[in-house]
């Protein structure tokens, strides 16, 4: 169960992703990549996990309220796309790993400046 869980995970942020480039055409989103999806072990709830590259935090929360409004629109393609009995909830997370390794990187640039 848990491989199965994993292929619609991937497919659910292959189709998530088409549906951003494609279909949504809310300047909010623009720049977003969805990075993860990751779903309760029912299938009834997704957590998709989104980047963007600016830090500014009213660019993140205005990425995020378009995704939110895009919601509806998105698990109405999503369910189209692909064969579920039910379609998931969408709940969207900002990933933050990506500004976690920014910051890594960052630190270790000053630490071979110092040396």
């Amino acid at each position: 169960m848990k491989h199965r869980i994993g292929r619609v995970e991937a497919q659910i942020q292959r189709e998530i992703d088409d549906i951003l480039l494609k279909l949504v055409s809310d300047p909010r989103v623009s720049g977003v990549t969805i990075t993860g999806v990751k779903l309760t072990g029912d299938l009834q709830q997704a957590t998709v996990y989104f980047s963007i590259l600016s830090d500014d935090k009213d660019k993140i929360a205005d990425a995020k309220a378009g995704l939110e409004k895009a919601s509806g629109l998105i698990r109405h393609e999503v369910g189209q796309r692909i064969r579920l009995f039910k379609v998931p909830t969408l709940e969207f997370k900002q990933d933050e790993s990506v500004q976690y390794g920014a910051r890594i990187d960052q630190l270790l640039a000053e630490a071979r400046i110092k040396d």
